[in-house]
């Protein structure tokens, strides 16, 4: 017995912690100063120009306390997104939202239900607040809305449908959601993961389907809360700042939860100015989806199966142990993330880079393949 193992919590002792991507240390000595990290799903751009000068300006008061209310961009959003500000909550990253949900809404005996091999965060959310997560079976590598609805009981307060799915890429259409979000019972409160907006916003376009109608539910004050996040397509991961939609009231509750300050001034105004610069964002998406049907194809021709993509990500059964396959792939120089954890051991997900980037991991999987 551990010296404060009877003084934690439950949660405590029983939450693994999250494991982020491995550091350079774990590359050969050759290749980690040239190490490409396509495991966390980060913009290989960076921020917008502008993004940066608003930081740079902003450094210059970082003595005084950020406004916890984070006016300046609330406002931003709420006429981005034309709803009511009282209807926008900015947190520290969308899994700050995510946190103060879970938060305000579960305590030990209720749960809390998504799909298997979604966003791993989910679990270690709804544990630390002693509730119960509930993993309802997937179809075709994407949410199963049918078995999401056979999970949810008189228990459940809340169910998180990321859209697109982090691992697997996969996305639900607009009116496939509507359908799911009508046949969800009251006392249930749909999350509506929108981590990867941007990205699925253009992969839909181009397949002429329609992804999104998450504004609506806001405006029409359903039991839906949106959560967007400025680490993706913005560049802004470094920072720690998202936000949800949703009704005010609920918001106000999960506000009393936030920790005082948690968005600092200098997220605040950079994620203002990256509003601002839709080129930016036109040209990370652009790339993205270009790159994507790259990776798709060379992995494919290469014998694995890669799931087609809705995010900045790919989602590749290597037929093999994936930790293995990655740890061979960092000695080429190249990380991406084995997804054992997430029930998939066989499977990496990999992180869509710039050109350059992805010509160095396609080879390095040649090379692998070649030698194994």
């Amino acid at each position: 017995m551990s010296r404060f193992f009877d003084l934690v919590s439950k949660p405590a002792r029983e939450m693994a912690g999250f494991l982020p991507a491995q550091s350079e240390s774990g590359a050969s000595a050759s290749s980690q100063s040239r190490l490409i990290k396509l495991d966390s799903n980060e913009n290989p751009f960076g921020p917008s120009p502008r993004a940066v000068q608003a930081m740079q300006a902003a450094i210059t008061a970082v003595n005084s306390y950020p406004d916890d209310h984070c006016a300046d961009l609330r406002r931003k959003l709420a006429a981005h997104h034309d709803i009511p500000d009282e209807h926008v909550l900015v947190t520290a990253g969308s899994t700050g939202m995510l946190t103060l949900l879970c938060q305000t809404m579960l305590a030990p005996g209720l749960n809390a239900v998504t799909s298997e091999l979604s966003f791993i965060v989910y679990g270690m959310a709804v544990h630390a607040a002693g509730a119960q997560l509930i993993e309802a079976p997937m179809r075709e590598d994407g949410f199963h809305p049918a078995a999401v609805l056979d999970a949810i009981n008189e228990d459940t307060r809340l169910v998180f449908l990321a859209n697109p799915n982090n691992p697997t890429g996969t996305m639900i259409d607009a009116a496939a959601v509507d359908k799911f979000i009508a046949e969800v019972p009251g006392h249930v409160v749909v999350v509506l993961d929108e981590a990867y907006y941007d990205f699925a916003t253009h992969f839909a376009a181009l397949r002429k389907v329609e992804y999104s109608r998450a504004t609506d539910y806001v405006q029409h004050d359903a039991n839906v809360v949106v959560m967007r996040t400025f680490s993706k397509a913005h560049g802004l991961a470094g920072l720690r700042v998202g936000y949800g939609l949703g009704p005010a009231e609920l918001l106000a509750y999960c506000a009393r939860m936030r920790e005082t300050f948690s968005v600092s001034s200098v997220a605040q105004a950079a994620a203002v100015a990256a509003l601002d610069d839709l080129h930016h964002v036109q040209r990370i998406v652009a790339n993205n989806a270009e790159q994507a049907q790259i990776l798709s194809t060379g992995l494919t021709d290469l014998g694995y199966r890669v799931v087609p993509t809705s995010a900045n990500f790919l989602y590749c059964d290597v037929g093999e142990d994936a930790f293995g396959f990655a740890e061979r792939l960092r000695g080429e120089g190249v990380s991406v993330r084995p997804l054992g954890g997430w029930g998939a051991p066989s499977c990496i997900r990999v992180s869509i880079g710039t050109p350059e980037q992805n010509q160095v991991f396609l080879n390095a999987v040649r090379k692998i393949k070649t030698t194994s």
